[in-house]
């Protein structure tokens, strides 16, 4: 499988099954081109070269609250093989990560303990449950001990690298991939350890095909939920096989949100767990300057932005625009007046989307475009502006303040002061960012052009 390209299909079925061709031409609002959230995951792991450091707190749910609590600031603690504590330091881990130190007691305790664990992406939650499937693996025995529930193809092939790559150092251990196009003749008995699959193959292996016993299964791992639960049938599938699995089979379930519904579904799945949650840090407006730009339409928009771009030197920007048309117009007439722009749009694969944050991340691009759907979950810390060339509204019209709030929250990081301009260009529109000023109870400035110097200063 190792030549197999991860690739976006960009051919869907319709409700008929009939399959369509998307029209690139037709003006989808951010509602309409919700972004795949697997493909949103996907993305980030593509593009995160370190883990995050996170200062939220974790908040543990034990299901015997009487049992002591472990956590662990070393991965000697945990007293693993040392070949795969040779695996944990060969790509990079110095000392667990915050999820880290408090699910891996949880996981490799004795006798094994279910968990529900919630956590971004980037905290190293893939390396702990990888941890775990390989400590409880018995490599004389040839059949699959670990099983591995992936949303996606493309993502399942993510966390089959990282068990490569923890695994190397243990060459008893082998890993099968129970996705479409990895064919097996009927009747045959698979003898890799550990399988890593999408719910419908993995389905199919355990009763259809019977390639594998899930009887045997030690571990089941059910990854990035809120992704799997959004995808048709996928739910059903994964309680079907859930069913068929030993009593005392150790069932670990990871999401990164912990909305009713995937709530639901973790309790249907993992019977009597050990909860982790990550308790939500407020974010401030406190250190980000923010100012709103008046204009009649959209070409007096774009000349005050030129304008602003002219007066400030600015360190790193993004620019969000409400739909994918208008981000490529903006970045076109940008490059035409020779600014150096980057695009990020929703039709471009995934890996090229990873190229472009890259670039930007290194400093290679000054000013990114985007819509909000393509930014979510970039964190690049040099990024001192933020422009709204349009506001963020809802589908029915009203200020999407949790989107403002996290758009203008990409700026001001880390104690450093950040700069928000907001393009008002209608009475509809001031009336959007009046509405977003009372509910954060932050008054916006109109921008003069005695602010400039202010504005150098901040981005300089």
């Amino acid at each position: 499988l190792s030549g197999l390209h991860l690739k976006e299909e960009k051919i869907k079925p319709d409700a008929n099954g009939a399959v369509v061709k998307a029209d690139d031409n037709v003006e989808k609002t951010e509602d309409e081109e919700k972004e795949d959230r697997a493909a949103q995951s996907l993305l980030n792991k593509l593009i995160r070269s370190n883990l995050v450091d996170t200062t939220n707190q974790v908040e543990v749910l034990q299901r015997d609250p009487t049992s002591p609590l472990y956590s662990v600031k070393s991965f000697e603690e945990l007293r693993l093989k040392p070949q795969l504590l040779q695996g944990v330091y060969a790509m990079g881990f110095n000392r667990p990560s915050k999820i880290q130190e408090n699910a891996l007691p949880m996981m490799l305790a004795e006798p094994p303990q279910n968990l529900i664990a919630q956590s971004q992406s980037g905290t190293g939650k893939t390396a702990a449950f990888v941890l775990a499937m390989l400590s409880r693996v018995e490599p004389g025995n040839k059949y699959p001990q670990c099983l591995c529930l992936s949303p996606t193809y493309e993502l399942a092939l993510q966390t089959g690298k990282v068990i490569e790559q923890m695994g190397k150092f243990y060459p008893e251990l082998k890993l099968a991939y129970a996705v479409r196009g990895n064919k097996l003749e009927r009747g045959q008995k698979i003898s890799e350890q550990i399988v890593i699959g999408t719910p419908g193959t993995v389905l199919d292996w355990c009763s259809k095909l019977k390639f594998i016993d899930p009887k045997k299964i030690k571990v089941f791992v059910l990854d990035e939920a809120d992704v799997m639960i959004a995808t048709q049938g996928h739910q059903d599938q994964s309680i079907r096989i859930q069913r068929m699995l030993p009593k005392d089979c150790q069932m670990l379930l990871f999401s990164a949100t912990f909305e009713d519904s995937v709530w639901k579904f973790a309790q249907k799945v993992v019977p009597d767990p050990n909860i982790i949650k990550l308790k939500r840090e407020e974010e401030t407006l406190d250190t980000i300057k923010q100012y709103y730009v008046l204009c009649n339409n959209r070409d007096e928009k774009f000349q005050a932005l030129c304008n602003i771009y002219g007066a400030i030197t600015i360190a790193q920007a993004m620019i969000f625009c409400h739909t994918r048309k208008t981000a490529g117009w903006l970045a076109a007439e940008l490059s035409k007046e020779g600014h150096q722009v980057a695009l990020l749009s929703g039709e471009m694969m995934v890996e090229q989307r990873a190229a472009v944050i890259e670039r930007f991340r290194e400093g290679k691009e000054k000013v990114l475009v985007t819509t909000n759907v393509c930014a979510r979950g970039i964190d690049v810390e040099q990024v001192s502006v933020v422009i709204n060339f349009d506001l963020p509204v809802d589908k029915d019209g009203n200020p999407d303040n949790e989107t403002y709030l996290h758009r203008i929250g990409r700026t001001g990081r880390f104690g450093k002061r950040g700069l928000a301009i907001n393009m008002v260009d209608s009475k509809h529109s001031m009336n959007i960012l009046n509405r977003i000023q009372e509910h954060f109870n932050k008054k916006i400035n109109k921008l003069d052009t005695d602010d400039l110097d202010e504005i150098e200063k901040i981005t300089n």
